[in-house]
């Protein structure tokens, strides 16, 4: 591995501005990247379904047919604020953005260490398995990209994605089911100063149903959380209309849907105690996915790690990845922390060293030795 040219790497990726859906000039640069080391290419056409301006770039690396072939992910995108970050490198080692944005090592440390892997690995000459590489686009909307990815051309049959934060070694198996919902409470506005018996206030309705709603953390399978409330035009008007959005997560699949029920049939009960009427919408987002911790795809990084003498940890996280949607595939993954702190922070932050050790292990899964 050559330290310097990772630091060029990553600092080059960072220095480009690829919010979810634009992700254009980022995918011209892997492409490019990607064609020297003797990569076939594929970018399929999912940014024109999804209202972005690139496609999720796969690519295929011959290797030693004896050998099962590997996918390596990571998305391309990164969450806002993002116009013109760049990475600070400092003394101790530590690399930042200037503050006022996020850094984007969520997820271009993992796709930095995917590149220098294969570059050093070529470079040397060293022998390793048929790879794959999967950069996915908008990962940041609930993994959108990667669901519409076709799975058809993949001839791997497990996949590491190079897209956690925590300490270098940890590795999710688990991760949940995550459905959004929205509802909109439907009163009868008129001027809130006259008396009406038909007045009918849709903020205090949304406000009465959600006091009796479960949030945070309902068991050790489930979360809820009500993350936006919208409602009415003025103050001496009496609100006609609130909106309630919020999301559910399980690791259980079928619980997403129980608690959606629970939530509905409180609301459904206090609009109608109060003459109101609601409409309620929802989409599920990814789907839950658990590998079994006697599976070669884990055993094989749990070695790797011993290898190199880092502390492997197996972890279950209640986020999703794009490894939520390769699974549904089947194809077996784990997703690894991947010098990524401080995620979705303008206090966004990963080191030098973190970033060789996550390139050290993408080596060693590579070349196949184990």
């Amino acid at each position: 591995m050559d330290k310097q040219r990772l630091l060029e790497t990553f600092s080059d990726l960072v220095s480009i501005y690829s919010p979810s859906l634009s992700e254009r000039i980022v995918c011209d640069y892997l492409s490019s990247k990607l064609s020297k080391l003797g990569f076939t290419l594929h970018e399929d056409l999912v940014g024109e379904k999804i209202g972005g301006n690139s496609g999720n770039l796969y690519g295929f690396l011959p290797g030693d047919e004896t050998l099962e072939p590997l996918l390596f992910c990571a998305h391309m995108d990164t969450v806002e604020p993002a116009k013109g970050k760049k990475a600070i490198f400092h003394d101790d080692g530590s690399i930042t953005s200037n503050g006022d944005t996020i850094l984007g090592c969520d997820a271009l440390s993992g796709v930095s260490a995917i590149i220098e892997a294969v570059t050093a690995i070529k470079e040397e000459n060293i022998n390793h398995r048929p790879i794959e590489i999967l950069f996915c686009v908008a990962e940041e909307i609930y993994g959108l990209g990667s669901k519409y990815f076709d799975y058809s051309m993949v001839k791997s049959k497990e996949s590491y994605t190079l897209d956690l934060s925590g300490e270098i070694g940890e590795a999710a198996y688990k991760a949940p089911s995550l459905l959004t919902f929205d509802i909109i409470v439907k009163g009868k506005s008129a001027h809130s100063n006259f008396k009406c018996k038909e007045n009918i206030n849709a903020i205090i309705i949304a406000a009465k149903a959600l006091a009796q709603v479960k949030t945070g953390r309902i068991d050790e399978n489930s979360t809820c959380n009500i993350g936006l409330i919208q409602g009415g035009r003025a103050p001496n008007i009496v609100p006609d209309l609130c909106a309630v959005k919020g999301e559910i997560r399980s690791y259980v699949h079928s619980e997403t849907f129980r608690l959606l029920n629970e939530v509905v049939e409180i609301f459904s009960k206090v609009t109608e105690e109060h003459g109101a009427k609601m409409e309620v919408a929802h989409e599920l987002r990814i789907k839950a996915y658990e590998t079994p911790l006697d599976h070669s795809v884990i055993k094989r990084f749990q070695n790797v790690c011993e290898k190199l003498g880092i502390p492997c940890k197996l972890c279950s996280t209640l986020g999703g990845s794009d490894n939520n949607n390769i699974e549904q595939h089947g194809i077996n993954g784990l997703v690894l922390a991947a010098a990524m702190n401080g995620c979705h922070s303008c206090e966004e932050c990963t080191s030098v060293g973190e970033l060789e050790k996550i390139t050290e292990i993408a080596v060693e899964l590579m070349k196949g030795e184990i």
